[in-house]
């Protein structure tokens, strides 16, 4: 599932010019927790304030939000969700950064993502990636075993087999933050130990 499927289309955006008391009241008519701060010209950088932004820069000092601007308050540029992006690398990137939501940008804005949209709206109940790709991984080791079969265990093609199979599996300890003690390749070339060799590519 891709960023651009669960995200939310109708996105409310503001002037970097625009004062905190505005975007406050933008924020209470829409109910948002967030607005995208529109770019000046093609060539900018969206922004966003968020909520955040405002009870800690604004309301936390006392300060008159008709007094200050959105542009002061803001995160700019901010962190963008390309629309391709798969829903569990959004997931990643959210907890990396520590962010709720960015805008989903492909040459223009497109909609805006959040972690509330990941909950409510992905598939990861109904097909968790890490049963996925553990299925992916089972398939590819049975292809590279039979491509190895019929065309040796030392052919580029089995070879190249097993490279799918390691890129699988070192996606699967990535996500699972832990490294691989063996892989599949590694306990194939236990019995085919020829296999080792036809992975010595040219630099």
């Amino acid at each position: 599932m891709k960023a651009s499927e669960i995200m939310t289309t109708e996105v409310i955006t503001i002037r970097g010019s625009a004062t905190v008391d505005q975007a406050v009241k933008l924020m209470r008519e829409k109910n948002l927790r967030a607005l995208i701060v529109d770019r000046r010209h093609d060539e900018d950088a969206y922004g966003m304030v968020t909520e955040t932004d405002i009870v800690y820069n604004v309301n936390a000092y006392g300060i008159d939000p008709k007094k200050v601007r959105v542009c002061d308050i803001m995160t700019k540029p901010c962190i963008i969700v390309n629309p391709e992006l798969q829903v569990e690398y959004v997931a990643r990137l959210f907890a990396k950064t520590g962010i709720r939501r960015a805008p989903v940008i492909s040459d223009k804005l497109l909609g805006i993502i959040s972690v509330t949209d990941i909950l409510r709206k992905s598939s990861f109940i109904e097909q968790p990636k890490a049963l996925t790709l553990q299925e992916e991984i089972k398939k590819a080791i049975a292809q590279a075993r039979s491509i190895c079969t019929e065309k040796g265990a030392s052919s580029g093609d089995c070879a190249a087999a097993w490279d799918i199979v390691e890129e699988l599996q070192a996606e699967a300890a990535h996500q699972q933050a832990k490294k691989l003690d063996k892989t599949a390749f590694e306990e194939y070339c236990e019995d085919y130990p020829e296999a080792a060799e036809a992975r010595m590519y040219e630099v």
